[in-house]
């Protein structure tokens, strides 16, 4: 009986073998119709973008270093050969290594040596945040033809910019080639990912436009105070309140867990993904400590967007490299990227492939390598060994990265991209490819199916008019316009509904380029209020309200603006003068123009609850009788905060007369911004109607057009003033106007305006000799005068004195320098001036019968 249990024993044992041989294969099975059903599933590609055939592409005019590998290149793939020979011998469950793929010419490279830092000439590229945005706009996302392995070929990042697409390993490359040159300890990752990274999906992202940022709660400071009095000491226990507490906050999250999972409807959930921490991906680790990096981030290429090493997203690392070395996580990823540790320096948690001389490391053990390897790999183990100690990696083989001024002004692919989020849609543009100077558009959606729109965002550039942003609430039809500083009246923002005049608009201000210093000005049909910032006479706010117009009559000599609204109410309201005491300095007055009456309200003292206050009741002009109507008592009511004081007559009727000039001048100032808002308003849309954009004076390739216009009207101008040519300064015409007929000369006649016009020319050059001489005595008198001054009070003069004197001295010696040397000139070129003139009378056609050419 024992034995035949030992039988069964061992043929059960024998079936269990057999069973666990078996499940890899079952599991490989499963991958593979998992990938096959993966590969059917569409990814989100922009539809206006063609498929692409890379075995189409022209390889004749690469170099050779993309053809062939150098004796340094052949050595490395050598000792990759068997570092990847050894990794799979230690690590068998684990993928095979991204290490040599082929490139476009069909060649293999090393990953590292196809990194090429380089540093563009750009400042939007000198930022980690400027260089993931323009990879992520530039190139086109291709998916991998497999989601669960690595591509079989990597191009170099020279041919992905030239054809602008590429899959997430050549956005990583150039993203890490461009960051490495802009001096961070930027890395390229081979690793895993969710499906909605890998396939580029944000339709359940929130647009990063969107994100309010986060804010800090500010810790409140408790002022502590030493003769406050006690509370009693609480005699309730501690724990049983903790546990209470803690009970509490259980049952309200678990409340709002389910109404949260209530909200979420079936389409914002995301699908349950069967290959759920198999996807490959890869993308950009920036290490801390370069370029002033606070903590470790991950770079996503196809978005651009960093997240942090704990983001869930991201499942898993096998690889990470530079253009220097490669090194293998050999840490856990059972809880995704949370608990990596990216000490690279850490040979326990990342086995490097080229350790260098200084830090010898073996990836097997001696003792593994006699018991476990074969013999005859005994000789090929040893030799890289020894070699990766002191091997240094070879330079890379692409060819510098070059982006024209044109292409990284472009970006997107034919110059347009769009980006769908959750109930959100970005659109960018190039710029000049729109007329109106649009380059980008966010559109808010109410539903997750994006038909009903909320709110539409626009951004524009190089506008003649300074418009930036654009917001329009689609529910209330409300615009605001932002402006950047220069615009023709100042704008900052400006909101309406239409452009119309009296109607709903806010306007915003840049109020240090005013005069007034105005910041805003809201206006509706019926009111205008103005805001002021910075104003000598302490104003800040002006309200006016305005009353219904009367019925509008046309009547001879009426003017145009006859018919505007009526004044009803003007209210200033002024901040605190501390030069005037505080019962003398108004805070408010409010004119009452139609009740003729003026309110004055002063500033609150100190220690009182009530303000001082009068009440000018004014008489109307078609009533005053005499002069004792012009101030009576009972025209001025006054309220004075503790100590009263009765003012005179003579002094609230000057008061009263100052502020009646005042309202005049605000009724002036009201019907002047009436005027600017109408202004305003017409120019915004003569602004909307025919939009201008303006070029840089540095944009040669778009200021080309503008130069041919200005050369074929130069030209035009130098044809009409061809034919004037020789005629602009005729040297003969004063002496001509002494003879009646210039046609017919007598031989007397000739020599006679000869003799003329060369006297003439001598007379001027004499005379400019003669003042040019007199101009350089008067100046070596004047340097004589003063050096005689100087040496007569050199021993009174301070240091300042002395330093003014000889500056003036210098200037004076400078100029009687000059003189020299334009009386030398005048002497030298006077005789040849002389001789060039008789040289052109005596060719003059107009004597050549009489004086010939001898």
């Amino acid at each position: 009986m024992e034995v035949l249990e030992e039988g069964e024993e061992e043929e059960h044992e024998e079936e269990e073998q057999r069973e666990e041989e078996l499940k890899p294969l079952e599991i490989s099975d499963k991958l593979e119709d998992l990938e096959t059903k993966e590969s059917v599933e569409q990814v989100y590609v922009p539809s206006d973008v063609p498929d692409f055939d890379w075995s189409s592409i022209d390889t004749s005019q690469l170099p050779s270093s993309y053809k062939t590998n150098s004796p340094n290149e052949k050595k490395l793939l050598h000792i990759a050969a068997h570092f990847l020979q050894q990794y799979t011998h230690i690590c068998p469950d684990r993928k095979p290594l991204f290490l040599h793929p082929v490139n476009e010419c069909g060649v293999e490279k090393f990953v590292s040596t196809t990194v090429r830092p380089t540093l563009l000439p750009y400042t939007e590229l000198y930022h980690w945040d400027g260089c993931a945005s323009f990879v992520s706009d530039y190139l086109i996302m291709e998916p991998l033809k497999s989601p669960i392995t690595p591509p079989s070929s990597l191009y170099s990042p020279t041919t992905i910019l030239k054809y602008q697409r590429g899959n997430c390993f050549d956005f990583s490359v150039l993203l890490c080639s461009m960051l490495i040159g802009a001096g961070y300890d930027a890395y390229c990752v081979h690793g895993y990912a969710t499906r909605e990274i890998c396939t580029l999906d944000e339709t359940l992202e929130v647009c990063p436009l969107l994100r309010k940022p986060q804010e800090v709660p500010k810790e409140e400071i408790k002022k502590s105070n030493k003769y406050r009095i006690k509370s009693p000491p609480d005699l309730q226990s501690k724990f049983k309140l903790q546990q209470k507490a803690k009970k509490a906050e259980t049952e309200a999250a678990q409340k709002d867990k389910e109404r949260g999972e209530e909200k979420v409807t079936e389409v914002e959930k995301p699908k349950r993904d069967p290959l759920h921490g198999l996807r490959v991906h890869a993308w950009v680790l920036v290490l801390s400590g370069k370029r002033e990096v606070p903590e470790t981030f991950f770079i996503n290429p196809f978005t651009g967007n960093s997240h942090g090493t704990t983001d869930e997203q991201f499942l898993g690392i096998e690889s990470v490299w530079n253009h220097r070395n490669y090194w293998v996580n050999m840490q856990d990823c059972w809880n995704g990227c949370k608990d990596l540790i990216f000490d690279l320096n850490d040979n326990i948690r990342w086995e490097v492939m080229l350790s260098g001389s200084d830090k010898p490391h073996q990836l097997l053990p001696d003792a593994e390598e006699k018991n476990e390897l074969p013999d005859n790999d005994m000789d090929d183990v040893k030799e890289p060994e020894d070699e990766n100690r002191s091997f240094d990696m070879p330079p890379s083989w692409v060819d510098p990265i070059q982006i024209s001024p044109r292409e990284f002004e472009t970006r997107c692919c034919q110059g347009t991209k769009v980006t769908l989020y959750k109930k959100a849609k970005l659109e960018k543009w190039a710029p000049y490819l729109n007329e109106n100077g649009l380059v980008k558009r966010l559109t808010v959606y109410a539903d997750t199916e994006c038909s009903e729109v909320v709110e539409v965002k626009e951004w524009f550039k190089n506008r003649e008019d300074m418009l930036d942003l654009r917001e329009v609430n689609k529910q209330t039809q409300l615009t605001t316009d932002y402006f950047s500083p220069g615009h023709l009246f100042h704008l900052k923002a400006h909101t309406y509904v239409l452009l119309e005049p009296e109607t709903e608009n806010t306007m915003e201000f840049y109020n240090e380029a005013r005069v007034d210093g105005l910041q805003k000005r809201v206006q509706s049909a019926v009111e205008m209020t103005e805001y002021f910032v910075g104003r000598d006479d302490f104003l800040h706010v002006r309200y006016t309200e305005f009353g219904k117009r009367g019925k509008k009559v046309h009547l001879a000599g009426m003017r145009a603006d006859a018919n505007t609204r009526p004044i009803v109410q003007i209210k200033e309201c002024f901040h605190r003068n501390p030069e005037k005491p505080a019962d003398e300095d108004v805070a408010e007055r409010i004119f009452l123009i139609t009740e003729e009456m003026i309110h004055l309200t002063y500033h609150l003292k100190d220690n009182y609850l009530t303000a001082s206050q009068k009440d000018f009741f004014k008489i109307p002009e078609g009533e005053i009788r005499g002069s004792e109507d012009v101030m009576t008592p009972d025209m001025c009511i006054t309220y004075q905060a503790g100590f009263s004081k009765e003012e005179k007559l003579v002094h609230l009727y000057k008061m009263l007369q100052e502020l009646t000039e005042v309202e005049k001048q605000l009724k002036e100032q009201v019907r002047r911004s009436e005027a600017e808002v109408l202004n305003i308003l017409k120019t915004r849309e003569n602004e909307e109607n025919s939009i201008k954009l303006l070029v840089s004076i540095y944009d040669t390739e778009r200021n080309e057009k503008r130069r041919q216009e200005y050369e074929a009207m130069k030209n035009t101008r130098e044809d009409k003033l061809l034919g004037q040519k020789g005629q602009d300064l005729d040297y003969l015409a004063p002496f001509l106007i002494q003879i009646d007929n210039t046609e017919k000369m007598t031989k007397a006649q000739a020599l006679r305006l000869r003799n003329d016009c060369l006297a003439d020319l001598k007379r001027r050059l004499v005379n400019k000799a003669n003042i040019i001489q007199a101009r350089f005595d008067k100046a070596v008198e004047e340097l004589q005068k003063k050096d005689e001054w100087f040496q007569e009070n050199q021993d009174q003069l301070s240091a300042e004195e002395e330093e003014e004197f000889l500056a003036r001295y210098s200037e004076t010696t400078f100029l009687i320098h000059i003189l020299s040397l334009r009386l030398k000139r005048e002497k030298e070129t006077a005789p040849q001036k002389y001789l060039a003139l008789e040289e052109k009378l005596r060719k003059d056609p107009r004597f050549a019968e009489h004086l010939g050419h001898a």
